[in-house]
């Protein structure tokens, strides 16, 4: 109880010591992070845009993968040296103590501006869904018309994911066996988890499947599909997924 009376306090503090609603940005750091004029850094929720860097041992180098550049421009177009208004979610803050929010330029939702333009990719992660919907209008339509990264995104095969780590891509294959832990659901598409390229769907993110009367561990069974997100190393190359809009299930 003490805990939480301090939890409600800090929350408090944060909200009522700046202004968010009318606020600078100083600095774009990339596509989808900026540095606001308290000198703290906003994450925009619900969307991820392709690194400029990558990270090899401790040191971050500058690689560009395709459309990073151009995100990056189109956050510093829309907002750079701009007043915007930080609309915060249920999780305000991440575990890099940086912020989290939905960043509103004279009436327009930066994060979905953004994946409109095909320049961003969904990423949920609940609790912090707010606008999940019209994220998904938003990417539904980029990628319909062929925008952005979505004009030249090239899918890949299960067995081709590794060549892609920390990249945005969409991966293909088949489904053949899956498996449910204390934490997550996993959808394996080869024999070997600890090499072979797997989705994972942890538990928080299971209302969004449920809300749409998908049981992921019967229902991606030995289907066909295409996945959409940032492919991790973990055991093998993994794609952590937060919605199922972002696995579409191939006729064949």
């Amino acid at each position: 109880m003490r805990l939480n009376y301090f939890l409600v306090l800090s929350v408090f503090f944060f909200t009522s010591c700046t202004d968010y609603n009318n606020i600078s940005v100083i600095e774009v750091i990339d596509g989808d992070t900026i540095r606001l004029s308290n000198n703290k850094v906003l994450r925009y929720i619900g969307i991820d845009t392709p690194e400029s860097r990558i990270k090899e041992g401790s040191e971050f180098i500058y690689d560009p993968q395709p459309f990073s550049v151009q995100a990056a421009q189109k956050n510093k177009d829309l907002v750079l040296g701009k007043k915007i208004r930080v609309e915060f979610d249920l999780v305000k803050t991440d575990k890099y103590g940086r912020l989290l929010g939905y960043c509103f330029y004279d009436g327009m939702m930066v994060n979905e501006e953004l994946l409109k333009n095909g320049l961003a990719v969904l990423m949920t992660i609940p609790p912090n869904i707010k606008y999940t919907d019209r994220f998904i209008k938003a990417q539904t339509d980029a990628r319909n018309q062929g925008r952005g990264l979505w004009a030249e995104n090239e899918i890949v095969s299960d067995a081709q994911a590794s060549d892609y780590i920390d990249q945005v891509r969409t991966v293909r294959g088949r489904v053949i066996r899956t498996f449910k832990s204390d934490k997550c659901i996993y959808l394996n598409f080869g024999a070997d988890y600890r090499t072979d390229f797997t989705i994972v769907i942890f538990k928080k993110s299971l209302r969004s499947f449920i809300d749409k009367k998908i049981d992921p561990e019967n229902y991606y069974m030995n289907k066909m599909v295409e996945v959409t997100g940032r492919i991790k190393q973990y055991n093998g190359p993994e794609i952590i997924v937060g919605h199922p809009s972002q696995i579409t299930v191939l006729s064949y």
